[in-house]
């Protein structure tokens, strides 16, 4: 049996204050379930996501199920720091048996909440804090000066990822930040933590994203275009400071490896690429770890252009998290279908047949899927 996205839906993004986060969950899914063409009673399996240092419960299975009015066989709730994985998640339901057509929905209100992400995060919250890093902001910095160390990249370089996806983003009328960037301007603004600018890391928002998964025949008979799951892989680092030059997470090709491998493909064969974004230094190291680039050749590559619109490598074309708004992976996956279907609009990528899909958790582990209009990837 192969897999497919039958359905995707999502709210407008920025702060909905007036909503809980569950309930802008339940909004996408209801989106979702609307463009598969599908009925809630026809949904058998859920996978909810928990937002990060949410203050009250919230993204549980047992409260969305309840809002949305479904007895699903399987249900389960992944935490934070998880959501990246719920892809696989949910097709190892399909394929197992345990449920026939997943939703998968995310919903958050943490802009409006006042959440903040300054505080430790991790296996090693605790060292992290005696070093100061109370926010993803610190380590990411350290590894962008490494790899500036080790291979000459330079801080102008760096800033074609920001540059990039805010051109990306004036092209999509959903982002949150839409105003022109050149990189003189990137160069201009202040440093929050050396190298890294304000235009590097992602905001907070509210907002919610929903996708619906079903067997590769289902999906065929639903009024959209199948989006195929070609391939998936993980990889984790639970060890953390254990590892070797943990700063540049070189566990992250172990997944490109056995990713590509299960398809007979390479990077040569990806379209577009969707890579999660937390921070810039992610995408600078993940262009290499997913074989785009050679390795200590992300900045050069970044500064030809190939990442921006008319590139040969588009990446985070909404404007990813650094433009269009911070819903984990989420938006980036709604993103990569919607480009796949054809119907991205003013920013859609020409003859875009297969995606990448990467995220990680900082230093702690990743996942990968390779999205195809081919049912016979």
């Amino acid at each position: 049996m192969s897999i497919a996205i039958a359905g995707i839906g999502a709210t407008e993004q920025g702060r909905i204050p007036d909503e809980s986060g569950d309930a802008i969950a339940v909004r996408a899914a209801l989106s979702a379930l609307a463009d598969a063409g599908l009925d809630r009673s026809q949904i058998d399996g859920l996978v909810t996501c928990k937002p990060p240092r949410a203050a009250v419960r919230t993204g549980v299975d047992e409260d969305i199920g309840h809002m949305l009015g479904i007895n699903p066989a399987f249900s389960t709730t992944l935490d934070y720091g998880a959501c990246g994985f719920s892809l696989h998640v949910a097709a190892m339901a399909i394929l197992s048996g345990l449920a026939s057509t997943v939703l998968l929905t995310y919903g958050t209100n943490q802009r409006s909440a006042g959440t903040s992400f300054a505080v430790p995060i991790g296996g090693s919250a605790d060292w992290s804090a005696l070093s100061g890093f109370l926010h993803v902001a610190g380590p990411a910095a350290m590894a962008a000066r490494r790899h500036m160390h080790l291979y000459g990249t330079t801080e102008e370089q760096l800033g074609w990822v920001a540059v990039a996806q805010r051109e990306w983003a004036v092209r999509n009328p959903r982002a949150i930040f839409r105003e022109e960037m050149t990189i003189d301007d990137y160069l201009a603004t202040p440093y929050v933590v050396a190298p890294l600018r304000r235009s590097d890391l992602t905001m907070i928002s509210d907002g919610g994203a929903a996708v619906i998964m079903t067997s590769a025949e289902r999906a065929r008979d639903l009024p959209q275009i199948p989006v195929y799951i070609a391939s998936m892989a993980q990889q984790s680092a639970l060890r953390g400071d254990q590892n070797p030059d943990k700063l540049m997470r070189p566990w992250i090709a172990d997944i490109a490896r056995r990713l590509y491998a299960r398809v007979g493909m390479s990077a040569a064969d990806v379209d577009i690429a969707y890579l999660q974004d937390a921070t810039s230094v992610w995408v600078l190291q993940m262009l290499e770890w997913y074989g785009f680039c050679g390795l200590g050749e992300a900045g050069a590559f970044l500064a030809e252009g190939h990442t921006r619109p008319g590139g040969r490598l588009p990446v985070n074309t909404s404007g990813g998290q650094l433009s269009e708004a911070y819903m984990w992976n989420w938006l980036h996956l709604h993103e990569a279908v919607t480009q796949l279907r054809g119907r991205a609009g003013g920013r859609q990528v020409p003859g875009a047949g297969v995606a990448l899909h990467a995220q990680t958790h900082d230093f702690f582990k990743g996942a990968a899927t390779l999205l195809s209009t081919d049912p016979n990837r």
